[in-house]
C-alpha cells in the first residue's frame, strides 16, 4: 500500500511538472501578444515564477553551498524580450525594474550573450528589429562602481558564500564585457552604431574588464566616416589617454574629418570639444598643427556666421599654444591667391605644406558681414594674449541664438534721415503739377 501510495505521489509531481511546463510555454507566447496590457502581465508573471523557483528549486543542489538559480527559465524571457519580430521597447522598459537586482542582472547578461549568437547563427540577415530589441536590453545594463553595490538579489538567499561568482563585481564585468563584444562584433545598422557611440564613453567602457578589447570597434567605426567618425573619438580619446592605446594614424584621420559637413552635423560640438584636446598638447609638431589651422581657416571662408564665432577662437587658441605657428599670421602673401603653397586636397598633413602657407583666410572674414565674426577674425592683428579663450561657452552656439542676440541689441539712439524732408514723389514738381490741373 505504502509503495502504491508512493508511486501515485511520483506520477502527480510529474503530472504537474508538464503542467507547470506547459504553462512557461503559454506565458513565452504571451510575451509577444498585440496588447500590451497582456504582455506587460505575461512578464510579471513569469518574473514571479522566476523568484519561487529560485527559492523552492526543482533540482537538488549539487553540494552544500551549490548555488541555484532558474538560469533556464530567465533565459526563456529574455528570448521572449530579443523578439526579432515585435517592437519589445515598451516592454523592456519595464523589465528594466529586475536588472536593479545584482543576480537577475548578472544572468540576464549571459543569457542575451547567448541569444544574440544563436539569433546571428539562426538568421543569415538579421532584421533591424531585433538589433533595436537587443540594443534596448544591452544599454539598459548599468553595473555598480564598487564592489559592495553586490547585494541586491530578486532570489532571497540566506547567506551569500564568497564562492559565488554572482557576488563579484569583476563576474559581472566579466559578464558586461561579453555580452557587448558579442554584440558588436557583428555588422550593425549604421544607426546603431550612432547609438552605441553614443552612450560608449560613459556607459561601457568604464564597466569593461578590459577596456582595451573595444579597440576593434572604434577603429572600424571611425573608418566608417561622417558622424559616426565624430562620435568614434570619445571612445578613442579614453583608451588613447587612459589605457595607453597607440594609434599612429589617429591625427591624420582626425584631418581627413575636417570638411564642410563638420560645421552642420548635430555632434559638432562633441567634435570640436575633443579636437580641442587631441591638439593641446605642446609636443605636437608644428607642421601638425599648422595643417589643422590653415584646413579650418579654409573651411571658415564657407561657414555659417555661428560655426565661425567658435572656429575663429579655436584657431587663435591654436596660435597661442604653439608659437612656432604664428608665422602663419605675419608671413606676407603675394597678390596672386595662386601663389598660397596650401595644398587642400592632400590627406597627409605633413604633406599639406601649411607651415608654408599664410592665413589670408582670416584676413578676409575681418570683411565679413556679421559685425561678431569680422571682429574675432580681427583679433589676429593684435598680439595674442598668454591666456586662452574657453570654446566652452561657444560649443553650443545656435543660429537662433546669434539671431535673438542681434535682436536684442540696442541701437546707439535715432538713426539719421535726410537733413530736408520730401514733399511727393518728384519733390516741387508735384506742386507745379497740382496747380496746373486746377487751373485748367
Amino acid at each position: 500500500m505504502a509503495a502504491g501510495s508512493q508511486g501515485a505521489t511520483r506520477k502527480y509531481k510529474v503530472w504537474m511538472r508538464h503542467r507547470y511546463r506547459s504553462c512557461l510555454n503559454r506565458l513565452q507566447e504571451l510575451l509577444v501578444h498585440p496588447s500590451f496590457e497582456v504582455k506587460e502581465l505575461a512578464l510579471s508573471t513569469f518574473m514571479k515564477f522566476v523568484q519561487l523557483e529560485g527559492a523552492h528549486p526543482l533540482e537538488k543542489p549539487k553540494w552544500d553551498g551549490y548555488y541555484l538559480f532558474p538560469r533556464q527559465l530567465l533565459k526563456a524571457v529574455v528570448e521572449g524580450l530579443l523578439s526579432p519580430e515585435d517592437d519589445c521597447s515598451l516592454l523592456l522598459a519595464r523589465f528594466r525594474e529586475y536588472l536593479e537586482h545584482d543576480d537577475i542582472r548578472y544572468h540576464t547578461m549571459q543569457a542575451a550573450t547567448d541569444t544574440v549568437g544563436r539569433v546571428t547563427d539562426r538568421h543569415p540577415e538579421v532584421p533591424l528589429t531585433f538589433w533595436n530589441n537587443a540594443f534596448t536590453l544591452l544599454s539598459s545594463v548599468s553595473l555598480p562602481r564598487q564592489e559592495r553595490g553586490i547585494s541586491s538579489f530578486y532570489v532571497k538567499h540566506g547567506e551569500l558564500p564568497r564562492t559565488w561568482k554572482v557576488v563579484h563585481l569583476k563576474e559581472h564585468r566579466k559578464a558586461f564585457q561579453g555580452m557587448w563584444l558579442g554584440f558588436l562584433k557583428h555588422k550593425l545598422p549604421l544607426s546603431l552604431y550612432k547609438k552605441v557611440l553614443v552612450i560608449m564613453h560613459d556607459s561601457i567602457l568604464p564597466h569593461l574588464a578590459q577596456p582595451s578589447l573595444m579597440i576593434d570597434f572604434l577603429t572600424r567605426a571611425y573608418d566608417v566616416g561622417g558622424a559616426i567618425s565624430l562620435l568614434a573619438l570619445n571612445g578613442l580619446f579614453i583608451l588613447i589617454h587612459q589605457h595607453n592605446l597607440e594609434y599612429p594614424d589617429f591625427y591624420r584621420k582626425l584631418y581627413g574629418l575636417l570638411d564642410p559637413s563638420v560645421f552642420h552635423v548635430k555632434y559638432r560640438a562633441r567634435f570640436f570639444h575633443l579636437a580641442d584636446l587631441f591638439l593641446s598638447s605642446s609636443h605636437l609638431p608644428a607642421y601638425l598643427v599648422a595643417a589643422f589651422a590653415k584646413r579650418l581657416s579654409r573651411l571658415a571662408l564657407t561657414a555659417p556666421p555661428e560655426a565661425l564665432l567658435m572656429v575663429l577662437p579655436f584657431i587663435c587658441d591654436l596660435l597661442r599654444r604653439h608659437p612656432a605657428c604664428r608665422v602663419l599670421v605675419h608671413r606676407p602673401l603675394g597678390p596672386e591667391l595662386d601663389a598660397d603653397p596650401y595644398d587642400p586636397e592632400e590627406e597627409d598633413p605633413a604633406k599639406s605644406r601649411a607651415l608654408e602657407s599664410s592665413l589670408w583666410e582670416l584676413q578676409a572674414l575681418q570683411r565679413h558681414y556679421h559685425p561678431e565674426v569680422s571682429q574675432a577674425a580681427s583679433v589676429i592683428n593684435q598680439a595674442l594674449s598668454v591666456p586662452e579663450v574657453s570654446i566652452a561657452p561657444l560649443l553650443e552656439l545656435t543660429a537662433f541664438e546669434v539671431f535673438e542676440r542681434d535682436l536684442k541689441k540696442k541701437g546707439q539712439g535715432s538713426v539719421p534721415l535726410e537733413f530736408i524732408p520730401a514733399r511727393g514723389l518728384l519733390g516741387q514738381q508735384d506742386d507745379f503739377c497740382a496747380q496746373h490741373f486746377t487751373l485748367s
